[in-house]
Order: structure tokens, then C-alpha cells, then sequence
């Protein structure tokens, strides 16, 4: 009881000191993104970035709507709601559809989900678009996963799959994937980076245009090793490996390689071969599942703020990025309009508003503008 009323002491302060830091609020616009139509919605939303365009690309997870929420599709209909949106959808900046595809389609006629590409994702979990416009998409399946990571033309032309469909390997394995969860790419050095992932524990590295492997590493840039690990605890050792799962794998604007180790509620930083750099812990005392769960940079004074997503605690931590320090956050949970449940990914365009996704019982997508009344 003597420890849990000082964690709670640890946390009130905590929570005060950060409040008082707080540089910059951000406020919600409830009228983004814009109504979907045809009467689709979206099932949990794993997935958000913004291409070089600030246009939003969005990934989710259609086959987590219920048949209660797909009525218009029911034989027979059973109401004039809904009908799952495809699992990429394409957003303009002012919240516009522009465009929807890929993923399972419901066969009305044999009222069931069809797989609608073999190199699809069972579970989508993460999406990216390169300088080139390109689209990755990843999936952290679990019992018969795909361990697959796909790149995509913009307008959803299949040209390249990472790891061997429908097969899983150790985290020493150069040519399959684990439950991969994030992509960067490196568009100059024609390099793609997967957060590998959910059941292996590193980041591996392909060729962007063959698909090639190229290099791997784990926590530290350590060999990775997959033998058990025990669970996080606040008071141990911090683990030579990725507690996992190796959530968010980001290139930051200093041309270095930012990881999220969520259950570890840990960012560490590498060059691009590997070689570890620093690490910070977010809200260490967190353990549920975590509190590293996406990365983001801002766009002024050249990515001078990094921004978290933590799903665990339900809000946006603010960092600042030269030091890994904690400067402010927003958010908390609820299913308001600026809170979050499970608050998944984080992105961010060139105007610095701020772009989330929500998985569980989220399913949403939410955008903040700087400047506004944060928490």
C-alpha cells in the first residue's frame, strides 16, 4: 500500500511538472476529416502517415467491424448502415476523400469476408508513404499471419512483398518476417526499414527497389535473441533486447533511425547501420501494454519537437528531440473529441497539425492544430 500511494504521489507531481513545461497546446478540428460516403466507416485504425503531398493516408482493419455494423451489406439489408471503407483511404488536407482500396472485401452474396490479394495483410498494422509516393503497408497477424510487409503503387498496383508469405522465421532470419509492425524508407539510399516486430525482436533492413536483404539489429545493436524474456518491471535492469512489441521504426529529420519499444515505454536512437546511439524512457512506471507506441517529428525549426503516442496512458507526449526530455503532452482517455482509446500512430504534416489513429474500440482518426487549448 506504501508503494502505491507513492507511485500515485510520483505520478500527480509528474503530471503537474509536466503541465507547467507545456510550450505549445494543440487543439482538435472536429470537422476533420469529412464525412465518409456511400455510408462506409472504418473498423480500428492501425495506421496514419502523410506524404510529401500532406496528403493523409489512412490504414485500417475492416474485418473489426461486426455484423452489427455492416448492416447495409446484410442479405437482407438489415439497416441503411453501414458498409466497411476499404482498408487504404486517401484523405486531402481539408479532409476529403480522394480515393479508397485494398484489403478484404465482404461478398454479399455469401455474406463473408474475401481476401482480395494473396500479399495482403491479414491483420494491417502500419502504413508509409515514401518521397516517391509509394505505399508500404505492414501486418503483426498472429496464428496463420502473412509476416509480410507490401509495397504499393498510390493508386494500389501490387509491386513488392518483404518476407515469404504465410511463413515466419527467428529474429536472425534474413529473408522472413515476424508480425512486422512499421515501415520507413530512406528514399536516397534506396533503403526500407521494418520494425520486425511482434513476434521477433529488431529492425531489419531490405533494398527499397529489389527487396534484398541488406542488415538487422536488435535493442542496443545487440544480435538479437529471441529466448523468453521476463515482463517489464520498472525497478529491473532495463533488457539488452526489445521487450517489445518493436513498434514504430521512424527516420527522423537528423538522418537518424528513431525505434519504439513499446512494452520496454522506451525510444531508442541509431545511425542507419545500426550503431545505437542513446535511448529515453517515457512514463517508466507504465506497464499494461506500454507506453512507446508511435513517433513523429514536427516540422518547425527542423524537427525540434518529437511527439509520442501512448496508447497505455492515452495521450501525445511532446519531447524534445535533441534530448529525449519530456516537455509536455495532450490528451487523456475518454471518447470525446481530442481524447483517445488506444491511441495507436501519430503523423504529422509539413504545417505541423498533428494526425492520430485509434485502435480497440477508437476506430477513428482525429487531427490537432497547433496553437490551440491543449491539456
Amino acid at each position: 500500500m506504501a508503494r502505491y500511494k507513492c507511485f500515485l504521489l510520483l505520478i500527480i507531481c509528474f503530471v503537474h511538472t509536466v503541465t507547467a513545461q507545456m510550450l505549445t497546446d494543440y487543439a482538435v478540428d472536429t470537422s476533420w476529416p469529412q464525412p465518409l460516403p456511400d455510408a462506409m466507416i472504418l473498423g480500428q485504425v492501425s495506421g496514419i502517415a502523410v506524404a510529401p503531398d500532406d496528403t493523409v493516408w489512412v490504414l485500417h482493419r475492416p474485418k473489426t467491424l461486426t455484423l452489427s455494423d455492416l448492416g447495409a451489406v446484410l442479405d437482407p439489408p438489415a439497416s441503411i448502415c453501414c458498409r466497411a471503407a476499404p482498408s487504404v483511404l486517401q484523405f486531402s488536407p481539408e479532409g476529403e476523400l480522394l480515393q479508397a482500396w485494398g484489403g478484404p472485401v465482404w461478398d454479399v452474396d455469401n455474406q463473408q469476408w474475401r481476401e482480395q490479394d494473396q500479399d495482403w495483410p491479414l491483420n494491417e498494422h502500419g502504413i508509409f508513404v515514401d518521397d516517391q509516393g509509394y505505399v508500404w503497408i505492414g501486418g503483426n497477424q498472429d496464428a496463420g499471419g502473412q509476416h509480410i510487409v507490401v509495397k504499393y503503387s498510390q493508386a494500389g498496383e501490387h509491386l513488392l512483398t518483404l518476407g515469404t508469405p504465410g511463413e515466419t522465421g527467428d529474429s536472425n532470419d534474413p529473408a522472413r518476417l515476424g508480425r512486422p509492425s512499421d515501415i520507413a524508407v530512406d528514399t536516397g539510399a534506396a533503403e526500407v526499414y521494418v520494425a520486425d516486430g511482434y513476434k521477433n525482436r529488431r529492425v531489419i533492413v531490405f533494398d527499397s527497389i529489389s527487396g534484398d536483404y541488406k542488415r538487422h539489429w536488435g535493442a542496443y545493436g545487440n544480435r538479437p535473441n529471441d529466448a523468453p524474456l521476463p515482463a517489464y518491471n520498472p525497478d529491473a535492469e532495463l533488457s539488452d533486447q526489445f521487450l517489445g512489441p518493436v513498434h514504430a521504426v521512424v527516420l527522423g529529420p537528423d538522418n537518424l533511425l528513431y525505434v519504439a519499444d513499446r512494452t520496454g515505454n522506451r525510444i531508442q536512437v541509431f545511425e542507419k547501420d545500426g550503431t545505437y546511439i542513446r535511448e529515453a524512457l517515457i512514463s517508466p512506471e507504465t506497464l499494461a501494454n506500454g507506453s512507446a507506441w508511435d513517433i513523429t517529428f514536427s516540422p518547425e525549426d527542423n524537427g525540434r519537437w518529437l511527439f509520442m503516442a501512448d496508447g497505455a496512458n492515452r495521450v501525445i507526449w511532446r519531447l524534445d528531440s535533441s534530448t529525449l526530455s519530456v516537455s509536455g503532452f495532450f490528451g487523456g482517455g475518454g471518447r470525446q473529441a481530442g481524447q483517445f482509446n488506444w491511441v495507436h500512430n501519430i503523423a504529422a504534416d509539413s504545417a505541423g497539425n498533428l494526425y492520430t489513429s485509434e485502435v480497440l474500440d477508437g476506430r477513428r482518426i482525429q487531427k490537432f492544430t497547433p496553437g490551440g487549448s491543449g491539456r
